[in-house]
Formats: structure tokens, sequence, C-alpha cells
């Protein structure tokens, strides 16, 4: 009788969650709201069917990122969306007697992809309010430890682990893949990216999805060392990106104006949302994403149920207690929610919001 590896029979799936038919707002999926530059849009409408018809050349595109990140171009891989990325990672250093760490609340992908390659994980809470648990890191490294995760800045908390802490991590560990995820970098600032090259266990992914508003091209980068990242092409398809993906990657790297303007407009919405949501009574905690994480405490569900009949969908964490994210869209957008927001608190009976 066929059966499949027991590792992956115990695989949770990961289900993408579906939006309702008559949401107005998506604002569960930290997917840009505005979308790509009108540039972009332009140059996806000017494909031809001879483009089309030919299998897509990576190589050009991994040329435009290297020069744009101030790589080598053996140091960088482009990929199917930044969760590719954590996937060749996996399989390429995982065995099933290792362990990789993360810190929770995390990303569902990277322990899915862990436990594929028969690999142990090893989760590791964060601290209070959310802070990076460097210390309980250090402790859970041993000679097992093959992967170690560090979301920067995280999700779904927003919060941002210091170039310090990072650092320790990878002076602690020699032996195992250090991978940064730097999907929020953009409303960030803050990388390790100038470290690829010098640290040899370093890598780091960026994605298209989020601040470029590319999430349905699927295009991703993960960056590292030229001595590993030669393996990692091994075992990577040779077409994983498709030709819509990199025909707009020259015009996306090059409309950096567009992309620095959505940036600004979303982190000061972001900001301006924290506020009036702290007005209200709800815990906010400081983000460094396109998103908020709040806690609407103990009547969360019926906030949640409430907002969607409304068309409004957010995004339930139930790994943070009583908590929602909330991706930034345009200030517009988050007033309407907002105001949306207000009637629903004062149509449901009164309780206390968990601070």
């Amino acid at each position: 009788m066929l059966r499949v590896r027991k590792c992956v029979q115990e695989v949770e799936e990961y289900r993408p969650v579906v939006t309702s038919d008559n949401a107005k707002l998506r604002l569960d999926l930290n997917e840009s709201t505005t979308g790509c530059s009108p540039r972009l849009l332009a140059k996806l409408n000017s494909m031809d069917a001879r483009t089309l018809a030919l299998y897509p050349d990576r190589d050009a595109g991994e040329k435009l990122v290297a020069e744009f990140l101030d790589l080598d171009q053996a140091q960088v891989l482009l990929t199917n969306g930044a969760d590719e990325g954590i996937e060749l990672l996996c399989r390429a250093f995982l065995e099933p007697s290792d362990e990789m760490i993360q810190v929770l609340p995390a990303f569902s992908m990277y322990e899915i992809f862990a436990q594929a390659s028969g690999a142990k994980v090893v989760s590791i809470p964060a601290d209070e309010d959310y802070a990076f648990p460097q210390r309980a890191i250090l402790q859970a490294i041993n000679a097992r430890t093959r992967l170690i995760v560090i979301t920067n800045p995280n999700n779904p908390t927003g919060v941002v682990t210091s170039r310090a802490d990072i650092l320790s991590v990878l002076e602690a560990a020699p032996h195992a893949a250090v991978l940064v995820d730097e999907a929020y970098f953009e409303f960030c600032g803050q990388t390790i990216m100038d470290q690829i090259g010098k640290i040899a266990n370093l890598f780091v992914i960026r994605t298209f999805s989020k601040a470029y508003g590319l999430a349905g091209l699927r295009l991703g980068i993960l960056a590292g060392a030229e001595e590993h990242m030669t393996h990692l092409r091994k075992i990577c398809c040779p077409f994983n990106v498709n030709a819509f993906a990199l025909e707009c990657l020259s015009v996306a790297l090059s409309d950096q104006d567009y992309v620095n303007r959505y940036v600004r407009r979303t982190c000061a919405t972001r900001e301006w949302l924290t506020e009036q949501l702290k007005q209200l009574g709800f815990k906010c905690w400081p983000s460094y994403g396109n998103f908020v994480l709040s806690r609407f405490g103990e009547r969360k569900l019926a906030i949640l149920a409430a907002l969607r009949a409304r068309g409004i969908e957010l995004r339930d964490r139930s790994d943070c207690e009583g908590c929602v994210r909330l991706t930034i869209g345009t200030q517009q957008e988050m007033e309407f929610v907002l105001s949306e927001l207000k009637l629903v608190l004062a149509e449901l009976p009164a309780a206390q919001v968990a601070r």
C-alpha cells in the first residue's frame, strides 16, 4: 500500500484565509490595497505572445537584483515568492535528526517546510510584549540545530529585532543556517543584507508582495554566501519564476519613487490608526510592518464577525491571545474601518477590553 512519509502525514495544512464574497476591504493578508505602480502595470499590458511562449530568463533578473542590492550575482536567487526560499533552505540543510528554531508567533510555513523535511521544530515563545527572546534562543542552540529563523520585523507582531541580537545568534551557531526574513523591510528600514558574503551562515529573504504590490506575481529574493547558494541552485526549479514577474522586475526596481511614496503613506496611516485604536481602549504593539496587531479582548470574535458582515476582513490571530492583525490600507480606507468599528462597538454588549 502506498503511503506518504510519516513526517508529511503529520504536517498541518496551511489554509489561506478565504475572503467572503461581500468583502469591500481585504485587510487580512497584508496585501497592498493600492496595488503596483502605473508604470509596472503598463509593462504588464505591453507583453507580447512571443514572450509568453518562451521559458523565462531568471539569470537576467538576478543580475538586476544583485546590482540593486549591491551583491554579487552568485549571492542572489530569485524565487517563486519568499516561501520558496524558505523551502529551499529546509531541503538543503535539514536532515530528519536535525532541529529548526523559530520564535512564536510566526509565519506557519517555517514549521510546515521544516516538518516536511522530517526535522524537529523548536518553538521559542517571544518575551514580554513580543520582544525577541535572545537569551532563550541562545540557550536552545545545540549540535542538532541546523536552521534558525528570525523574522524582522516580525509577523504578526510588527516588533523589530536589533542588529546586535541577530549578530549574536549568527555567532553562536556557525554550524546552522540563520534565515532573516525581511518581508517587511521597506516599512522598517533595518536590514542585515550588508552582511551577506561576510557571514557564511547568513541568509536573507525579501519579497515583492508587500511594498511593491505584487503578491499576485509571486516573486521573492533569497540571498546568501556564494558557497551555499551554489548548492541551493541545484535543487531549485530552473524556471521557477514566471515571465510576468521577470518582465516587470526592472520597472519595479527602477520605480522606487512610487514604492517610497506608498511606504511613507502607509507608515503614517499605521501610526494614526494605532493611536485611534488606543483611544478606543485597545492595546496595540508598535509596528514596523504594513499592519498593526491589536488586542480586541473577549469581544474579538463578535467584532470580527460584525465587521465581516459589513465587508471588512481582518485577520484573527488566535496565536496571540485576544488579538487581531489589521493590514494598513489608504488613509481613507482606514478611516472607513474605524468608523465601522465604532458602530460595531456601539451595538455590542459592553465588556471588559483586554489591555
